[in-house]
């Protein structure tokens, strides 16, 4: 009977201890971790911009014209004043000529107005003054005779009367004659012959814009990457021709959210990524910060600009790009993961795996990337960090842990 006791005792011992073991095997968490670094890291600000060429020639029709000879085409390398395209100068000759030939008939007609009339009219009005002239003297010697006479009662008042009326309308006609040579045209004729002269005057400029733009001409050294027009064309006022630029120092104009931009400076490095060329990174540095903040969409932005090596044109003009501003760089920083950290308020902790047990412990950070953030304080290198459980149960200060993921 005391040996069947003794067999049973044994045997609940056994469970229990099967059980215990059992139970501190299922309330380990499985966690992943992984040992605190040292590193170079990169605090950055991340956005969007476009490309755009730097010493960019453009040129657009002045006016409706047909495309003669197109002479280069998309990927050429031009020098400075080579000739790219040649427009049609017939048209625009014939339109140059109408126009200098109405700008010579305002300016006639503004002469006429100065001197007030035509050559005719103004010697039909000269002989009309001399005419005028001579009936005002001849009043005035009738008049100034009859007065003398009515002294000794020679000549009768009603002759006299009759002198003063004469030399009177004498000078009435002499005076409207002479006020149309001063006065021949208003105000308002005035202006409208100076409106017609400058109005000509400006036909004659387009017309001659129209022909000295018909061959078209790099002012600079560069490559030919845009040609929307081919020969035999017509195009009109204002469409695009060509375009050429300086490929290999390629810009680009990157938009900052506005809490952001105090952070950047000239000279800060950027990268630069292009989704049609993935795993290529371009860099580069801050030329221009912002001056101003605009809308776009439902952000408030800043543009800044950025100069880019693209020694090897594969970027492209026009291309929307990624772009990374590093703001700070750390090298040989302790880092570990961002996830890694728990905020709380504003102190951050992470959990030290130590003998199979998470240690909460309270550190300072510094930097910090997409990926990574600096200790500065709180960790040593070689330590190992939980960054989440593979269960549902949370990390939490004394628990038993197992790494299954590092």
């Amino acid at each position: 009977m005391t040996r069947n006791k003794t067999l049973i005792v044994g045997v609940v011992v056994a469970a229990v201890i099967a059980l215990a073991a059992s139970y501190s095997v299922k309330s380990e968490i499985p966690v992943r971790a992984e040992k605190v670094e040292r590193a170079t890291i990169m605090s950055s600000i991340s956005t969007n911009g476009k490309m755009e060429p730097t010493n960019n020639f453009q040129s657009r029709t002045v006016g409706p014209a047909l495309v003669s000879e197109v002479l280069v085409k998309e990927g050429d390398h031009v020098k400075a004043g080579q000739l790219l395209i040649r427009l049609d100068e017939a048209e625009a000759q014939s339109q140059l000529a109408h126009a200098r030939a109405q700008e010579r008939a305002a300016e006639a007609d503004m002469a006429a107005v100065r001197r007030g009339g035509s050559q005719e009219e103004i010697l039909t009005n000269q002989s009309a003054i001399a005419k005028a002239k001579t009936e005002l003297d001849a009043a005035q010697r009738n008049y100034d005779a009859l007065k003398k006479l009515q002294t000794t009662q020679a000549a009768s008042a009603g002759e006299v009367e009759e002198a003063q009326n004469r030399l009177t309308r004498a000078q009435a006609d002499l005076k409207l004659l002479q006020d149309k040579t001063t006065g021949r045209y208003s105000g308002p004729e005035v202006a409208r012959a100076q409106a017609a002269v400058a109005d000509a005057k400006a036909a004659v400029a387009a017309a001659d814009d129209i022909v000295r733009h018909a061959n078209v001409v790099s002012p600079n050294a560069g490559i030919v990457y845009s040609v929307p027009v081919k020969k035999g064309a017509f195009v009109n006022s204002g469409d695009l021709l060509v375009q050429v630029a300086d490929l290999e120092k390629m810009q680009v104009h990157a938009f900052v959210d506005e809490p952001e931009i105090g952070k950047l400076s000239v000279g800060q490095k950027i990268t630069l990524t292009w989704d049609a060329i993935p795993g290529r990174t371009w860099t580069g540095e801050v030329s221009h910060v912002p001056t101003t903040v605009v809308p776009r969409g439902t952000r408030s932005v800043g543009e800044v600009v950025c100069d880019v090596n693209n020694g090897d044109l594969k970027l492209l003009p026009n291309t929307n790009v990624n772009v990374n501003v590093i703001i700070a760089e750390q090298k040989n920083a302790l880092t570990v993961s961002r996830e890694a950290v728990v905020q709380d308020g504003n102190r951050h902790y992470v959990y030290v795996v130590e003998n199979g047990h998470l240690k909460k412990t309270e550190v300072d950070t510094s930097l910090s990337s997409p990926t990574r953030i600096e200790i500065s304080k709180g960790l040593q290198e070689n330590q190992v960090v939980a960054l989440g459980s593979l269960s549902s149960q949370p990390l939490a200060d004394g628990a038993a842990v197992k790494v299954e993921q590092q």
